[in-house]
């Protein structure tokens, strides 16, 4: 028992070694115990959180269980402060990557129960979670990177700023990409829309079918597929039809001049009977609007209790075909556009029309001149 090694005798070695056994075996007997117990517990839970616990902590590597017993058998050594200070860098160094381990399973863990819980109605997710997954782990990693470098010594202030300026070189370069990568995180987090919704973009409408990093394709009613950057999309004012809860509908009806004023003052309370009497919807008003240019002008306004466009055209149908009826058997005429002149001297021109005449091709004559009387 004489012996020394690197300062230290045999006893010396054999209790280190012993505690490292041990606090290793303790360690590992708490990570199996907290595993099992916390996977018990979330059998009987419909939370999220205890399920993601046990995940995280089977991750715990076995090399950091081992290292952190090898660190705490070292303090029973004698070691030179270089060599101390070389074992607390390492272990810290370690205890950083398995945290970093347990955030990045946090956060994949995290990410994978979103995409199951949104992916049902949210298919955009899965494409737009895959770029908050990257930004997320790879500022995770760089953080930890940082840390370990430093707890090494090394100043990683002149790092920092050299990545700074190499950042913001990156970033002028390839603004517009950036610019859309991260519309694509607004439209994830915001949600304006998600695939399978009509949307209308200024004069452009179409059904989204994809939502990707860079671009948003939109399948429009004529059937070809319209691609919008993310960022100039989401600068656009944007109508989604799909989240439509009712729809407001407005339509004129004109009648003509020549209508008695009894039938006038009927066509309001017509045109309400025979709106409140369709389904799924609700009347709100029917006025004699104003006077055009040849016709008396009534407009209509009623609410669809549903957004379904199919529906709201067979009701728009049946309201024009009950209207035609009714209005055929009170004798009032719908107008259509006509003009009538007014002359000013009928008389005249009704006797210049009947000294025209006119040849077979309809070309206009003058009446034939009257003999002027020769001079004497």
């Amino acid at each position: 028992m004489d012996y020394v090694v690197l300062g230290n005798d045999l006893n010396t070695w054999m209790i280190a070694i012993g505690i490292a056994a041990a606090v290793s075996m303790a360690l590992y007997a708490a990570k199996r115990f907290l595993v099992r117990r916390i996977g018990a517990f979330a059998e009987h839970t419909a939370t999220h959180v205890d399920d993601m616990a046990v995940r995280v902590l089977k991750t715990t590597s076995t090399a950091f269980i081992v290292a952190m017993g090898l660190y705490a058998g070292t303090q029973w050594l004698l070691l030179s402060p270089k060599a101390e200070t070389l074992l607390r860098n390492l272990a810290v160094a370690i205890l950083l990557l398995q945290i970093a381990r347990w955030l990045d399973v946090g956060v994949r863990g995290w990410i994978d129960f979103y995409r199951k819980k949104r992916g049902a109605t949210d298919v955009a997710a899965t494409t737009s979670t895959a770029a908050l997954t990257f930004v997320a782990r790879a500022a995770l990693w760089a953080v930890i990177l940082l840390m370990i470098l430093d707890n090494f010594g090394v100043n990683i202030t002149t790092l920092v700023a050299s990545l700074g300026i190499g950042g913001i070189a990156v970033a002028l370069a390839v603004q517009n990409i950036l610019g859309d990568l991260f519309s694509s995180l607004s439209i994830l987090l915001d949600k304006p829309f998600v695939v399978g919704d009509f949307i209308t973009v200024d004069d452009l409408a179409g059904t989204v079918q994809y939502v990707g990093l860079k671009t948003t394709r939109i399948r429009s009613l004529n059937g070809e597929e319209i691609v919008f950057s993310n960022s100039d999309l989401l600068k656009s004012r944007i109508h989604n039809v799909r989240r439509m809860e009712t729809r407001r509908v407005v339509f004129s009806v004109g009648v003509t001049y020549e209508v008695t004023e009894e039938q006038l003052e009927s066509i309001p309370g017509m045109l309400k009977e025979i709106v409140s009497a369709q389904p799924q919807l609700k009347f709100d008003r029917a006025h004699f609007k104003s006077y055009g240019p040849s016709s008396l002008d009534f407009e209509v306004v009623y609410v669809m209790q549903t957004p379904d466009y199919g529906l709201f055209m067979d009701t728009q149908q049946a309201i024009n075909f009950e209207l035609f009826k009714r209005f055929n058997r009170a004798g009032i005429e719908f107008a259509y556009p006509t003009q009538t002149v007014k002359l000013s001297n009928p008389e005249v021109l009704r006797g210049e029309a009947a000294n025209e005449t006119y040849d077979g091709t309809e070309e206009r004559r003058r009446p034939a001149p009257e003999p002027r009387p020769k001079s004497q």
